[in-house]
């Protein structure tokens, strides 16, 4: 139970201001209710664009990467083979069968290294085509949910559009109604509000029974809240009950 001290009008009062102030939630409720999950499939879309472009930056630098080792790789080929042709020359100069053999062997190292070249040369660019398949199909996806996008917040701005004005002048009530409201009892109206499913945090009890959650409410509890000498809370679920409806009502 949420008590206060305050005079009976002070109560009344707060109270009033608070039904008013659930009043206009439940018609900014509405408004939003309309636009269903647009607002947050478009939400969704964004962040799912935002990873799709990341992806394919991320795949752009791999292959950028890839092409870098392929450049180095065959340039150190073509270092291998001049330097295979400069032994070759030296080979018809040598003095003895030992120098031979050992320009025979650098020969026979440049070869190896051309050879491991060439491998690693095929190997960068099996990776290229596959990151390429990849950036292909991730394009695609990235297209086929911008369109999607581009879909989804056309639809969403025309529901909006509709709306905007009344939604925008009830904020500006919201800002009036809220001020009465000390921020106690703010504080403790948004706390219910965002724990309630339909979104409300004041009601009426109406035919004996909360207008929140429908559990009877006691004749004596009714009279307290009749007599506004305290702000009241629903046993059950919580809601701040502001007054009883009156059964001819």
């Amino acid at each position: 139970m949420i008590s206060n001290s305050a005079s009976d009008i002070t109560v009344a009062s707060k109270l009033e201001a608070l039904l008013n102030l659930q009043r206009i939630d439940s018609q900014l409720d509405e408004i939003r209710r309309v636009r269903g999950d647009l607002p947050e499939e478009v939400r969704d879309l964004e962040d799912e664009i935002a990873g799709y472009e990341v992806r394919v930056a991320k795949f752009d630098e791999e292959v950028a990467a890839l092409n870098e080792q392929i450049k180095a790789r065959k340039q150190a080929a073509k270092d291998a083979e001049v330097l295979i042709r400069r032994y070759e020359d030296q080979q018809q100069n040598v003095r003895n069968n030992r120098e031979y053999e050992a320009i025979a062997k650098e020969i026979e190292l440049q070869k190896l290294e051309i050879q491991i070249s060439e491998k690693k040369v095929r190997e960068a660019q099996y990776q290229i085509d596959q990151k390429n398949v990849e950036i292909g199909g991730t394009k695609q996806r990235l297209e086929e949910r911008r369109k999607d996008l581009v879909n989804k917040q056309a639809e969403l701005q025309v529901i909006v559009g509709e709306s905007e004005a009344d939604e925008q002048k009830l904020m500006t009530e919201r800002d009036t109604a809220a001020q009465p409201v000390e921020d106690r009892l703010l504080s403790a109206y948004s706390r219910i509000r965002g724990n309630a499913r339909n979104g409300l945090a004041v009601v009426m009890v109406k035919r004996d029974a909360c207008g929140g959650c429908f559990n009877t409410v006691p004749p004596q509890r009714q009279a307290d809240i009749i007599a506004h000498k305290k702000i009241i809370v629903c046993e059950h679920c919580g809601r701040i009950l502001a007054d009883v409806e009156s059964r001819n009502a």
